[in-house]
């Protein structure tokens, strides 16, 4: 056997081997997923390969007994206003990283990073600590200040490839034309950034309503999250039906996936890279 039918070989069996890893995953997770959905709909599930009948009574049980109705309208309220604030902030820092040369600028974006390199349970509990000292924690304002602290560094990172794409002579023709920085940026840039704002809005909803750490270490009984009742559904004190919570479950994972399903119909997870790419090799 030559070297070459050798190197063949062992790429065809380590190609084999990563596609059967795959498929053992893809297959473990499906399984699962449809284990706890048809126990969202069972009257009686043991000892059988499906239940002795159907029912979606708890899903009404899940609505009642978990409060779903105010606690979706949380989720909304806190997702609605980390989009909007994270949005404002990160938009005209990413600008700024972007356009501006400055001493430090290598620190601050490194600062900006971090809370999107460390786990967020590493600056989590201080924070918490520091929001229950004064005042804020078990408040709405509290939960979505502890969420824009991950989302406003991770808006300036899908932001600020989508800037340097923009040509400079653009802006710099609305000054000429006497535009002041604030109408060139709502005028001239804001447009030719709308793809990407809505692509960093839609990712940024994902990522909060899945945010799990920061909202639970500092929300109250009035300003859980969907996930965090989902937690408590679980472990909290008191017996439950696991249909029940199961079917909170299903409808967490439905309302989350509806949203990933809209964020990647706006981008590609491989764009951003691409783009980085093709503007240093244009520079």
């Amino acid at each position: 056997m030559t070297d070459r039918s050798t190197s063949r070989w062992l790429l065809g069996g380590w190609n084999g081997l990563l596609n059967a890893l795959i498929v053992f995953f893809v297959v473990n997770v499906g399984l699962l997923i449809a284990a706890v959905a048809v126990n969202s709909f069972a009257n009686r599930w043991l000892g059988t390969w499906l239940p002795d009948g159907w029912t979606t009574s708890w899903y009404r049980s899940a609505v009642d007994e978990f409060q779903l109705r105010s606690v979706l309208w949380v989720t909304v309220e806190v997702v609605g206003a980390v989009v909007a604030l994270s949005i404002l902030i990160g938009v005209p820092a990413a600008y700024t990283l972007a356009r501006r040369e400055f001493p430090g600028k290598q620190a601050l974006t490194l600062l900006f990073l971090l809370p999107l390199m460390v786990p967020p349970m590493t600056y989590g509990i201080p924070l918490a600590t520091a929001m229950y000292k004064v005042g804020l924690a078990g408040t709405l304002g509290g939960v979505v200040l502890a969420n824009m602290i991950p989302m406003v560094p991770f808006v300036i990172l899908v932001m600020t490839p989508f800037i340097e794409q923009i040509d400079p002579n653009l802006e710099a023709a609305a000054r000429v034309c006497g535009a002041g920085i604030g109408r060139m940026f709502i005028y001239v840039l804001v447009p030719l950034l709308a793809p990407g704002i809505l692509a960093a809005a839609l990712l940024v909803l994902v990522r909060t309503m899945a945010m799990f750490e920061l909202t639970f270490l500092v929300a109250g009984p009035d300003s859980q999250t969907l996930v965090v009742a989902l937690y408590y559904a679980v472990f909290a004190a008191g017996v439950r039906a696991p249909q029940s919570v199961d079917a909170m479950a299903m409808i967490y994972m439905l309302v989350t996936l509806v949203w990933l399903a809209i964020a990647l119909r706006f981008v590609n997870p491989t764009q951003l890279v691409s783009r980085v790419k093709e503007h240093s090799q244009h520079a």
